[in-house]
């Protein structure tokens, strides 16, 4: 980041905080939230990922900020969502062996808001064989072991062993990036940096050397392709992996991204706007990962 690209940076992840705010009644959990054939990933999910960016925007921007005055109000909403924490605890009764609870619930402990009861009875679970070995992608693994340890839960199972087993644990052949290894590496990343909040160690130095050769190629291949989603993602594992050269991110990836952002500071996935139908859903998440590298970025240097 350049003395002349902090502000646009810093705009992005304002205009971004505020789309969100602005549409805070579309993160807002609907009367299903509990139900068995509730729809977690259009519910949960996007108040989790709401929760965890925040999170993040707050460990790494002053009180002062804007930044952080938008992020912890949208921290706070989230909270609320969740009965000050009670829907965790009814959600662990009738799900028990469901880790989405759990993930959701380390996002807002990570910022402070925690509910002993919810962590009590997790704890138990968390004792048993059947939450041990639940089969798990590697990647997830990963993001379960961490978010345990946010919440204070714990599975005997070695975070390192589970790292070598995923895509980007395993240093695999740089040809051989594609969408779904993109996500998975970002994902490991920011278990690995507590989703960017820690800002020395974490990544292993064989990884950090790798993301320095490729992590650059990768991101200019995503902007070319208009993938703005994995791009911002892919930003933000620049401004959390500690020891990436000064090049990790092109020169122009930046303005590339805000000249994508519209007016009312929501970025499409991918391309262009899509279908209005489905407004919400296409870029509720590419916007808070714009926010989310944004935030880190600007963080990064003297302060803007």
């Amino acid at each position: 980041m350049t003395t002349a690209q902090a502000p646009e940076i810093r705009q992005v992840a304002r205009a971004a905080l505020a789309w969100a705010s602005a549409h805070r009644a579309d993160f807002a959990l609907g009367e299903d939230a509990l139900a068995a054939d509730g729809q977690v990933n259009s519910s949960w999910k996007p108040l989790g990922e709401l929760a965890q960016v925040c999170a993040s925007v707050t460990r790494r921007t002053p009180a002062a900020d804007p930044l952080h005055a938008c992020a912890a109000d949208l921290l706070a909403f989230a909270w609320r969502q969740t009965g000050d924490g009670e829907l965790f605890l009814l959600l662990q009764r009738l799900e028990p062996f469901a880790t989405y609870p759990l993930e959701v619930y380390a996002a807002l402990a990570a910022a402070g808001y925690r509910h002993p009861a919810y962590e009590a009875a997790t704890a138990t679970v968390a004792r048993t064989r059947g939450w041990q070995l639940t089969e798990q992608e590697p990647t997830r693994r990963l993001g379960v072991l961490k978010a345990g340890e946010r919440a204070g839960t714990h599975r005997d199972e070695s975070a390192e062993r589970v790292l070598r087993r995923t895509w980007l644990g395993g240093l695999p052949e740089p040809w051989t990036f594609e969408r779904s290894a993109g996500y998975a590496l970002t994902h490991v990343v920011f278990h690995l940096t507590d989703w960017g909040r820690a800002t020395t160690g974490g990544v292993p130095s064989d990884l950090t050397a790798y993301l320095a050769d490729w992590l650059p190629p990768w991101l200019d291949t995503c902007l070319d392709a208009r993938m703005w989603d994995l791009c911002c993602e892919l930003l933000a594992v620049a401004a959390s992996v500690p020891g990436l050269p000064g090049d990790a991110v092109p020169a122009d990836a930046w303005e590339r991204i805000a000249a994508v952002q519209d007016a009312s500071g929501a970025l499409p996935e991918e391309g262009d706007a899509g279908d209005p139908g489905r407004y919400f859903a296409h870029h509720y998440h590419s916007t808070l990962m714009a926010a989310f590298a944004a935030a880190l970025t600007a963080g990064q240097g003297a302060p803007v």
